[in-house]
């Protein structure tokens, strides 16, 4: 498509999961895809996208299974013929941690101070908080620097949308941050055509879940 004269961003963080539904924290090692519901949310937002005929240039996933399948639900609604992976937009690496209950990591690796010390790895090669936003805020710009002018869908991780919240509007880097983003919703940011993620961002929307309506909250919701 023809260069605009924004950039648009959309991120959508993916559907809900087996280790979600599992209560196991779910790297890149134990991610086994989306449960049933989360094929269903899917399913219910390419619907939404393919009546609200959105006009998308590029399409990227995290290279998560669960970032992946949602992807593929989604593209049949775009009109985009590749979808694209990114390993540098997965969630948080674990490390160690990878696949353990979240009722026992604290048993296993001890109380953890995430946000109050950034740089401390929580479980034995674990990423620290300060290297996963470094991670993801490098992934970003190298995407949004090949698509000046374009709008690109990024289907990933809620994690990873908080720091491009941070990174894109400018917020402090350190300290807790209680975003709470629900699967399969949309995150829309649009800038001048720079080409970087120094200009002057807008947030569009975000966690824009109307699509969800008539849905379970979760598997596990009682």
């Amino acid at each position: 498509m023809a260069h605009e004269d924004k950039t648009r961003l959309i991120l959508i963080r993916h559907g809900e999961s087996n280790v979600t539904v599992e209560r196991i924290l779910g790297g890149e090692k134990s991610c086994t895809g989306l449960s049933d519901l989360g094929r269903a949310q899917a399913s219910a937002l390419r619907d939404r996208l393919e009546k609200e005929a959105i006009e998308v240039d590029w399409l990227y996933a995290s290279t998560m299974p669960r970032a992946i399948e949602t992807a593929q639900i989604i593209q049949p609604a775009l009109n985009v013929k590749e979808l694209l992976t990114e390993k540098e937009l997965v969630e948080h690496r674990p490390g160690e941690a990878d696949g353990k209950p979240y009722d026992k990591l604290e048993e296993l690796f001890g109380s953890n101070d995430y946000f109050g010390r950034p740089h401390t790895p929580f479980a034995p090669g674990a990423e620290s908080l300060s290297g996963f936003h470094f991670r993801v805020s490098e992934a970003l710009e190298e995407v949004i620097a090949r698509h000046v002018g374009e709008t690109i869908i990024i289907v990933c991780h809620g994690g990873v949308i908080d720091v491009a919240i941070r990174q894109l509007l400018d917020f402090p880097r350190r300290g807790q941050f209680d975003l709470w983003t629900l699967n399969t919703s949309l995150t829309e940011f649009a800038v001048d055509d720079r080409g970087d993620t120094r200009g002057r961002w807008t947030l569009i929307r975000y966690n824009d879940h109307a699509h969800l309506a008539g849905l379970p909250f979760a598997t596990n919701s009682e």
